[in-house]
């Protein structure tokens, strides 16, 4: 073997050495982008799924302040879900309402087709509280209207083992689109408040009493 073939072999063996070096480098390049990049996606996805969750309970509140408008959800109609009353001296007060303890008197939104189950991580069951203080004892707080505060919680809220849902929501944390792709199952993921006008003859006097205890 010449000297000129030598060193070719030579220069050949260090170029092999030097891809495998590279070759790991660029190795731990990849795998320390991708470690940083990973809490970024996994973000992101989190806040796509809690952005979709909240607007899906947003629809869904809606429905359920629909369906007691135009009394398709009545007073101890056959459809479950008509809120219940809540004493207060004050319309504010009527965010104190505590959270529901079980399913049976929520309304149900079944949004994959398969009714209504714990065990679901899309159904919504929907919580209803009025306040009149012009109403008494227990008759229908349709004939003189009433404010009405909506919760929406996840259908898992109420699986088995699941941890007991808050009862100061007002007061407690609140659901995050940010960075809660499982969120916080305690807690309602939206709440809202509306006036449910009254049926037949309205009674200004009694909205008029509301507006100014407010």
């Amino acid at each position: 073997m010449t000297k000129r073939q030598q060193q070719q072999n030579l220069s050949q063996s260090r170029d092999g050495g030097y891809t495998i070096i590279e070759s790991l480098v660029a190795m731990i390049v990849v795998s320390v982008l991708m470690i940083a990049i990973a809490p970024v996606m996994a973000f992101s996805v989190a806040t796509r799924v809690q952005a979709r969750r909240v607007e899906l309970a947003t629809q869904a509140a809606r429905t359920y302040i629909d369906g007691l408008r135009s009394q398709s959800i009545k007073f101890g109609g056959a459809i479950p879900g008509f809120p219940a009353r809540f004493t207060a001296a004050t319309p504010a007060e009527l965010a104190n309402a505590p959270a529901p303890v079980g399913t049976q008197d929520l309304y149900c939104v079944d949004m994959d087709g398969n009714d209504c189950q714990s065990t679901s991580t899309k159904d919504f069951y929907v919580q209803g509280a009025w306040l009149n203080p012009d109403v008494t004892g227990s008759t229908d707080p349709t004939s003189k209207g009433y404010q009405l505060l909506v919760r929406v919680y996840r259908a898992d809220s109420f699986a088995t083992g699941a941890p007991p849902l808050n009862q100061t929501p007002r007061t407690g944390k609140k659901q995050s689109v940010v960075g809660s792709g499982l969120g916080d199952r305690t807690m309602p993921v939206v709440e809202m408040s509306t006036e449910i006008p009254a049926t037949g003859v309205p009674s200004y006097k009694s909205i008029l009493d509301r507006l100014k205890r407010r």
